[in-house]
């Protein structure tokens, strides 16, 4: 380098030399990786394997911060005060694409994250108590439909994916049913249980349950059946033009370096094709959907016009 370069540098207060070795040597401390559920759901499950899979890739620990809250948009609202470093990245799922264009918040979808990586979405099911008189999607309508305003379900957040597939359906049905959002599917699968709501629209974390007995499954919002509920039929079976999987993956703060972003996207990719991982995405019934950061911040954008069009068509806008 120049004479002359090395001293407009110094000038401007960079260290040259630190600035290439912490390229090099990215990542050299742990990666904090925060997700927008509380612990015990899907996501908590299938993050904690992905983040020690990671771990193995990076050579550095990735520790696990649940920020649930604000409609699941808590770790996305955080990029906006966090370094530009790689060191700390977030889940960004489907409603911190979709809720900017509900309610005022302090960021734009499309202009103001780094994209990283795309890993997954979930096994979406509408989900009873095994108890429960319903034993079919349309037992379930016909009690909604004789009792207007009284029957309770519950899902994962508001204005979430489930939430408001839930009332596209309801709307399709004509149904007066009462919307009952909590923090996670680690609070709504307890209220069902406890009886507290009569049917909740939830994850694929209730799997275990289902094979224990405990709940059953009314319908599933996968293109085809899961191979674990072969007899459980999908929302298009029951002559729903619907599909939902409510995708996400990992994006950092605005301005990151192109190499950081690089070397976060390889360590990821290794860490979600580990088998230790793929067996986990297994047993939630969640799909391995990878994307590189390009072809990532292509999906968001167009999910960002799908998502306005969506709140404009529901007249959610506040």
């Amino acid at each position: 380098m120049k004479r002359r370069q090395i001293l407009a540098a110094g000038a401007a207060g960079l260290s040259l030399p630190a600035i290439g070795q912490a390229q090099s040597n990215f990542p050299n401390r742990p990666i904090t990786l925060q997700i927008a559920f509380p612990p015990g759901g899907a996501t908590d499950v299938q993050m904690r394997a992905f983040a020690d899979a990671a771990t193995r890739a990076f050579g550095q620990q990735v520790i696990i911060e649940n920020r649930p809250g604000g409609g699941a948009t808590i770790p996305a609202l955080n990029m906006r005060n966090t370094r530009p470093d790689g060191y700390t990245v977030a889940q960004f799922p489907l409603p911190a694409i979709r809720l900017p264009f509900m309610q005022r918040m302090a960021f734009n979808p499309r202009t103001d994250f780094t994209p990283i990586t795309h890993l997954t979405g979930y096994l979406f099911a509408t989900c009873v108590r095994a108890e429960s008189p319903y034993q079919s999607w349309a037992d379930l309508v016909a009690d909604a439909r004789a009792r207007p305003g009284q029957l309770r379900m519950g899902n994962t957040g508001a204005n979430g994916t489930p939430h408001l597939t839930m009332v596209d359906l309801a709307a399709a049905e004509r149904l007066d049913i009462v919307h009952v959002p909590f923090r996670g599917e680690a609070d709504a699968v307890p209220a069902l249980l406890g009886g507290h709501i009569e049917a909740s629209a939830t994850g694929s974390g209730v799997v275990e349950l289902v094979e224990q007995g405990k709940l059953r499954v009314l319908n599933v919002w996968s293109a085809e059946r899961s191979w674990r509920w072969p007899n459980v039929p999908t929302l298009k079976e029951l002559g729903y033009n619907m599909v939902v999987t409510s995708p996400y993956g990992l994006v950092g703060p605005l301005g990151m370096e192109p190499d950081i972003v690089r070397r976060l996207n390889e360590g990821f990719r290794t860490a979600l094709n580990d088998p230790a991982h793929v067996a986990v995405l297994r047993r939630l019934d969640m799909p391995l959907e990878y994307l590189g950061p390009e072809d990532y911040a292509a999906f968001i954008q167009r999910t960002a016009d799908e998502e306005e069009a969506r709140v404009t068509r529901l007249g959610l806008r506040g």
